[in-house]
């Protein structure tokens, strides 16, 4: 008898071995992933300043963002630096990639470094850099300006494009986007180049050579080998882009203010988020954009993968 309950025991903890090593994983999301994915839902419905107890509000909070025209210039700010800068840095990284795939640049292994270091570099002292560059009194490009404008005719053009030195770039609403674009451009454009020079070396060259031998053009290789291919790449890239432009906060607030600048032009989602819960701590107002930007983020995510897959499947049929 004693015997049957000692197997019985080993048996118990030989099944249960498993389970309790794999245990701290499951208990670490419960505390940190899912129990405050559940409060933030919570909290949307709720009215609560952080200290005194929670008042019920129902949809109240989700409500007012509907009405409120600052929430709604944050929300068309970051679509706005979304496009206008993930569309640029895609066409750059894809250049760049083509570029250090070929096999005719000596020292690739340097130059995909020097692409890459942008994106290693801290997202603050990026935003204090171009901060500098973008100053008008002392910044690296008005110089740069001030000289092209010596050249003759060149002063003549710059002036009928608005662009005659010194130019508050910081300080104007219609230049905000474009310097805060810039950055992200700036930043972003080597990663995804290193993302999609990965996935054109995982493209097998004997795709290239049938298509050589069947004497297909530049074009035609381009359009109908590697951009295929190389879709799934571009659909993990462009879905990164698109989160990551969702919830742009450092670089506005440190190049402009927690307002976006002038005519608030640089303020984002995350910039009201923040602004709603920490500075005048109505939480519940706060959780609520938070979810609202989850069902953006979702939605846009799901138009680019749609569009990507539907593009793939008609070149199958």
């Amino acid at each position: 008898m004693t015997g049957e309950l000692v197997r019985r025991s080993y048996s118990w903890r030989m099944k249960a071995a498993p389970y309790v090593f794999i245990s701290p994983f499951f208990i670490l999301f419960l505390i940190f992933s899912a129990f405050p994915l559940v409060f933030s839902l919570h909290l949307s419905l709720q009215e609560w300043n952080g200290l005194g107890p929670m008042k019920w509000a129902g949809f109240k909070n989700y409500a007012y963002l509907m009405r409120d025209p600052v929430f709604w210039k944050a929300v068309w700010n970051t679509v706005v630096l979304m496009f206008q800068s993930a569309v640029p840095q895609h066409v750059l990284a894809l250049t760049f990639a083509f570029i250090l795939n070929s096999r005719f640049v000596r020292g690739a292994e340097f130059f995909k470094a020097a692409l890459f270091l942008p994106y290693l570099t801290s997202s603050i002292a990026i935003a204090l850099l171009f901060k500098a560059v973008f100053s008008m009194r002392m910044g690296l490009l008005n110089f740069a300006l001030e000289h092209i404008e010596a050249i003759p005719l060149m002063g003549a053009i710059l002036k009928l494009i608005g662009l005659s030195p010194p130019v508050n770039w910081l300080g104007k609403a219609c230049y905000v986007k474009t310097a805060i674009s810039a950055l992200l451009i700036w930043q972003w454009t080597g990663w995804n180049a290193i993302l999609y020079l990965a996935g054109l070396q995982a493209i097998n060259p004997d795709y290239y050579d049938a298509a050589r031998v069947d004497g297909a053009t530049w074009p035609q290789v381009f359009f109908r080998i590697t951009l295929p291919l190389l879709r799934p790449m571009i659909l993990f890239a462009a879905t990164l882009s698109i989160i990551g432009s969702m919830q742009l906060f450092t670089e506005p607030l440190i190049m402009t203010d927690m307002n976006g600048g002038p005519g608030m032009s640089g303020y984002t989602i995350a910039m009201n988020l923040y602004q709603v819960a920490f500075d005048w701590m109505y939480f519940g107002s706060g959780a609520a954009i938070s979810w609202v930007l989850f069902i953006m983020i979702f939605i846009f995510s799901w138009v680019n993968t749609t569009i990507l897959r539907g593009d793939a499947e008609e070149e199958r049929i």
